[in-house]
């Protein structure tokens, strides 16, 4: 039995996120981690709320409550969103946990051992109208590279190359949209990534395995103009992880915080502690540290390509950097963007339908197929409303839910709602059998190979051969001559609901769980025989027939959606 550690980029604390951050990480993650445990193999999955930093302090106070009670809030509403959408974790956790403030202070203690974080006196930006210093983030201006108009004090979204605020032309606040803007002396910690260039970039070309969206990213960080700079880790804010030096107060910080891009990602090893204390699990050290068994986990992690350059280059330097035997990320499947009707999906910007109300119109698993039959993988994609409608009719009501239906109600109707007895496979079902086998191996090595697109192109190919042998052995005909014949095609028909309930559960897994329930069995074993599994119903077991599985979308209902959602959330 394989061990897979699998963790999600954790979604921001401040507001409810849109269907691209969906699709960017969090889905696809669960998708393989469904796919893993359905094949035996021993799963870990972990997500948390980033809950540090200015997004939380400003979001909070736009909600006229304190921070820490808005992150409790915002933490309890995202869990249930989740929930709503079938993502599996393990333990859905919290950055702003004493977990991860004791990990976060533990690692810049060794760092600072390492000789791999610098005591710096810099200047920074002061906002005179908002009366404090401005994160990078909350600095906005014209990226000097490409001539974004809206690059953020970090980093451009476009052109994804590094900044810091004083690259900017013409910056502003945020906040309150002041230019009123000077810079200040403060001092910071900075971790010494330029230290590790190399020690990087030689594990970055290891992973030759890796998606080239991911490793162009993070080539670009180490080679672009410069090359790695070192990165600031502290910030000049109330919300956030005291900066200590492991147990010990650092002289000269008292007052700042580790910035959030320090912290964040070492939440994933917090929140399987954080697993651990909540009594769901023991040995978290077993998954993290490679001197305590976790050398033969694979280690996956998911996100959106923005969020590449942290994972490639400052969270491995933070394991790398300690010297200690933490495990490294094995491999990043990163995502292009999901773009909205002719723009961007923007939570800043309200622009977009987002994971609540996407669920308020229609079931988890109608979002599911579209985005993860969508996904962004080699370029950019487009939700579009007219798009999702032919795919969800096509795909899941015609295809799907119709060779559930069919089957199901004509064996009421001349056989009862148990499987019949009678007849035996012949030339057609044997046919059948071989192409959903080939099939089944084609779809297990691009879900292997986390290719997300391909897999449920080839889970659609497996639906459709049982509408076309449906189609072609017409059992309805079939019967009136021959009742035993028919009853041998009725019996595999069920069976295949059966098979597709279980190879489709990684997808949707709602309905899977309706097509089981309906089957009347709990046995989800995963097909090594396709032959063997098309026989696991046999003659007189019970069924039931169920309710329609996926109701087609009508015009009606898809013009109502693109105008209540054409860019700007309520």
């Amino acid at each position: 039995m394989a061990r897979h550690l699998i963790t999600s980029a954790i979604p921001y604390i401040n507001g409810i996120k849109h269907l691209g951050n969906l699709v960017g990480s969090q889905l696809p993650a669960d998708l393989f981690a469904r796919y893993q445990r359905a094949r035996g193999n021993e799963v870990l999955f972990l997500c948390a709320t980033d809950e540090h930093g200015t997004p939380a302090e400003l979001a909070a106070t736009k909600a006229g409550k304190p921070v820490a009670e808005y992150c409790a809030e915002m933490h309890e509403v995202q869990s249930k969103i989740a929930d709503g959408f079938g993502l599996s974790f393990d333990h859905f956790g919290r950055s702003s946990g004493v977990q991860n403030q004791r990990l976060t202070q533990y690692f810049a203690g060794v760092l600072a051992d390492q000789n791999l974080i610098a005591e710096i006196s810099e200047t920074q930006m002061y906002s005179h109208a908002d009366g404090r210093y401005l994160p990078d983030r909350y600095i906005e201006g014209t990226c000097p590279n490409c001539g974004f108009d809206s690059a953020r004090g970090d980093q451009c979204d476009t052109c994804t190359k590094q900044l810091d605020p004083v690259d900017l032309i013409n910056p502003h606040s945020t906040i309150s949209g002041s230019t009123d803007l000077e810079m200040r002396e403060t001092k910071h910690l900075y971790l010494r990534q330029s230290q590790m260039k190399d020690q990087l970039e030689a594990w970055i070309d290891s992973k030759t395995d890796w998606p080239v969206l991911t490793t162009s990213i993070a080539k670009k960080w180490l080679n672009d103009g410069d090359g790695l700079q070192d990165r600031g880790i502290t910030r000049d804010l109330d919300w956030g992880v005291p900066v200590k030096r492991g147990d010990a107060d650092w002289p000269g910080m008292e007052g700042k915080v580790f910035y959030v891009w320090f912290d964040a990602p070492i939440e994933y090893i917090a929140c399987s502690q954080e697993w651990v204390d909540a009594g769901k699990g023991s040995d978290w050290q077993r998954w993290w540290r490679t001197d305590q068994g976790a050398d033969d986990v694979t280690y996956t992690q998911f996100m959106g390509k923005d969020n590449v350059p942290f994972h490639t280059l400052s969270f491995p330097a933070t394991i790398l950097g300690s010297g200690e035997p933490w495990k490294l990320v094995d491999y990043i499947k990163s995502f292009n963007y999901l773009n909205y009707d002719g723009g961007q999906f923007s939570t800043s910007r309200g622009r977009g339908v987002f994971m609540d109300q996407a669920l308020e119109i229609l079931p988890a698993d109608y979002w599911r197929w579209w985005l993860l039959s969508n996904a962004p993988e080699s370029s950019d994609a487009e939700f579009t409303w007219e798009n999702f409608q032919a795919n969800v009719n096509k795909d899941l009501a015609d295809v799907l839910g119709n060779f559930v239906s069919r089957i199901t109600k004509f064996c009421r109707s001349k056989f009862g709602e148990v499987v019949p007895e009678g007849g035996s496979y012949g030339e057609q079902e044997e046919k059948l059998i071989v192409d959903i086998t080939t099939r089944l191996r084609d779809y297990e090595s691009h879900m292997n190979a986390i290719d997300v697109r391909k897999a449920a192109a080839e889970l659609r190919a497996i639906w459709v051969a049982g509408n076309e042998y449906l189609q072609s052995a017409a059992p309805w005909s079939t019967f009136k001559e021959d009742p035993e014949t028919a009853a041998a095609q009725v019996r595999l028909g069920l069976n295949l609901i059966r098979l597709y309930a279980v190879l489709s559960a990684p997808f949707i897994p709602s309905t899977a769980a309706r097509m089981m329930e309906a089957m009347q069995t709990s046995d989800d074993t995963w097909p090594s025989d396709v032959a063997e599994a098309l026989s696991h119903l046999t003659a007189g077991h019970e069924f039931s027939v169920p309710d329609v599985l996926f109701a087609k979308i009508t015009d009606e209902q898809r013009e109502e959606w693109q105008d209540r959602f054409a860019g700007t959330r309520d």
